[in-house]
């Protein structure tokens, strides 16, 4: 990786961070001249520092800042990165901010030199992945998620732009290492022995068959060419549910850090995916029987809500307005029907990865007990693969749910 890092950059802590605050104008809307300042570092993800930081006499006002450092923080200086992924991050979300402001959180400045970026903090909403752990149902999230899938994907695609502009944004989004990443723990590592492979030992049983798999392997590298060469829209690349901040009325989508061109179904797949991943941790979570039906039927009822909610605003904010001459009816229903099974298949690669691979999910790898967690990780498991080995088969969203649902664990470890 050839990279030329600013000679101004320096990683911020959080007693470097305020007095770099106090220095940018633009900041000046949040923040009195001088005012004393609190900072605090947050980051749990695995690639950047994140700060939060807050007026100390009135914590109301408060910004998040996001800085890249130059290597994989869940892994150390032995995996080198790219900052020029704050400039993607930063413009993504300005952006996605542009397009649908109702779920994005403003951004507030980038600084090229420091590689870091100021956005609105989002301190009334929670990590949707947490909440969704705990059982809670967000009434609004179909609606919110499904019209940010349809404005963001749709109109960054050539069904509205012109030619000379998507092919601009294409070369602007160009974000070769974050993609090798999603290559490589997504569609290549879990598939593979590999010391990055991080799975349950109850599950080596299963995990060894799937690998062995020769049938699904085809599958996942069809898949993988997919993510490499279907550059049909400006994707998220990273939109599971700890991507999504959210309380009961509002819905923000952050981390757009791997965004490039990609296939729709790949972020699509993504929220899917990890509902489906939701469901199968509460086949342990949830001891109750009848508290566990209830709340797996939000979830699976979500899921169908969520394309609906995106098949409707993709028809209000797309179809709507193409040439029904070079685009007829006929081609929209099958480019919406492809949609749908590169949801299923890229979605069930999502879902083997969080299993299987390196940056697991709480959902599962938070569950305590060893045999639990294996029940969960199993059930995951089996529900991807039938996605991604049976997505042919699937014309509409109530056939994806139903495949899903049909699946139970299989308890392999006790032969």
């Amino acid at each position: 990786m050839n990279e030329d890092i600013s000679p101004n950059y320096r990683p911020l802590d959080p007693s470097t961070i305020v007095e770099y605050v106090r220095s940018r104008p633009e900041l000046n809307e949040v923040f009195r001249p001088g005012e004393d300042l609190t900072a605090e570092e947050v980051g749990d993800g695995n690639l950047n520092l994140v700060f939060k930081i807050w007026a100390t006499d009135e914590p109301e006002r408060t910004v998040v800042i996001k800085q890249a450092l130059p290597y994989l923080r869940l892994v150390g200086g032995d995996w080198p990165l790219p900052v020029d992924r704050a400039r993607i991050e930063a413009e993504a979300l300005q952006l996605e901010y542009r397009l649908v402001p109702r779920h994005t959180p403003r951004v507030y400045l980038y600084d090229p030199d420091m590689y870091l970026f100021a956005m609105r903090n989002l301190n009334h909403h929670v990590i949707m992945r947490k909440g969704l752990i705990q059982g809670i149902e967000y009434p609004h999230f179909a609606e919110h998620i499904g019209l940010f899938l349809a404005k963001t994907l749709g109109e960054t695609s050539d069904l509205v732009l012109d030619y000379r502009t998507k092919k601009e944004m294409v070369a602007q989004f160009i974000n070769p290492e974050l993609c090798k990443i999603t290559e490589d723990l997504i569609f290549t590592e879990p598939y593979r022995p590999t010391e990055r492979n991080l799975f349950h030992k109850e599950l080596e049983p299963q995990v060894l068959a799937l690998q062995a798999d020769e049938a699904l392997r085809v599958e996942v590298a069809k898949m993988k060419e997919k993510f490499m060469t279907h550059a049909q829209a400006l994707i998220h690349g990273d939109l599971h549910t700890g991507s999504i901040m959210i309380n009961q009325t509002e819905t923000y989508v952050i981390d757009p850090e791997f965004a490039f061109y990609g296939p729709m179904g790949f972020d699509v797949g993504a929220v899917i995916g990890n509902l489906f991943l939701n469901y199968a941790s509460h086949e342990v979570r949830m001891p109750d029987p009848d508290q566990r039906a209830d709340f797996r039927r939000y979830l699976v009822n979500t899921v169908i809500d969520v394309w609906h909610v995106f098949v409707r605003e993709f028809q209000r904010h797309v179809w709507d307005h193409v040439d029904p001459v070079n685009m007829p009816k006929g081609y929209q229903d099958d480019y919406m029907l492809r949609v749908l099974q590169d949801t299923a298949g890229l979605g069930a690669c999502k879902m083997m990865r969080r299993v299987i691979g390196l940056a697991g999910v709480e959902d599962i790898r938070g569950i305590e007990d060893p045999d639990e967690k294996a029940i969960a990780g199993s059930l995951a498991l089996n529900i991807a693969q039938a996605l991604l080995m049976n997505r042919a088969q699937i014309t509409t969203i109530e056939d994806l749910v139903e495949m899903a649902t049909a699946c139970k664990p299989t308890y392999p470890w006790k032969g």
